[in-house]
């Protein structure tokens, strides 16, 4: 059986590592697979409609360089490309970010049929995924397995712009270099910490209280 899969991964040595795990299959699958470094050369691929490749599983890093002109910032916006374009195709997110609040946030936007924190699974973990997923389940990694009924009856929600400054400041980046990693404004930032401060319940304070608020309610 052939099957399409589209790889979306700014990192090629890890995409080959997909690769050649998914090449070592006993399902009998035949692997056509196309892939893709960053948001712009995913999102041309996915919208071709002159020589469009029809993708039975398509797998998407979350954090991925950006396509500024189409404002698609991340793994996660693209998803909106492949439901429109690819409707038949699974989706399946990967991602290093175990935080629980980006977890939520993608099983509620998302509803991916797959998600799997990278530390999480091993080659053989990788293959029964991707055979689960094809055969019409849903596959989660030991992390958000643990975490889903948390996650679901969760309703604490942020944009993605204001979670993205929460997870840098976590990182110990420095608000003035941002801009390296978020295409906001420096004033734009100010602004999102202040709506963060405001949804956390804090009156004045700094980054540091962000932070602890942020843990306190498990975001980080």
């Amino acid at each position: 059986m052939e099957i399409n899969v589209l790889m979306v991964d700014d990192h090629p040595p890890i995409i080959e590592g997909y690769k050649a795990i998914l090449s070592f299959n006993t399902f009998g699958y035949t692997i056509n697979t196309v892939v893709a470094y960053n948001c712009e050369t995913a999102y041309n691929i996915i919208t071709n409609t002159i020589k469009p490749i029809v993708f039975d599983i398509v797998f998407i890093d979350v954090t991925l360089p950006p396509f500024a002109e189409k404002s698609i910032n991340s793994g996660e916006d693209l998803v909106f490309f492949v439901k429109q374009y690819q409707p038949n195709a699974k989706i399946v997110i990967l991602t290093s970010h175990a935080e629980s609040f980006v977890l939520h946030r993608i099983l509620k936007d998302c509803k991916p049929e797959g998600l799997l924190i990278k530390s999480d699974f091993l080659s053989d973990e990788f293959l029964v995924a991707f055979d689960t997923i094809l055969k019409g389940e849903n596959y989660y990694s030991a992390t958000v397995k643990n975490q889903k009924h948390e996650l679901i009856s969760s309703n604490k929600t942020l944009d993605s712009y204001n979670i993205q400054i929460i997870i840098l400041l976590s990182q110990g980046v420095k608000t003035k270099n941002f801009h390296e990693h978020i295409n906001l404004s420096t004033s734009a930032i100010e602004k999102r910490k202040a709506v963060i401060k405001d949804y956390f319940g804090i009156t004045k304070g700094t980054d540091e209280d962000i932070l602890r608020e942020a843990r306190k309610l498990g975001f980080i």
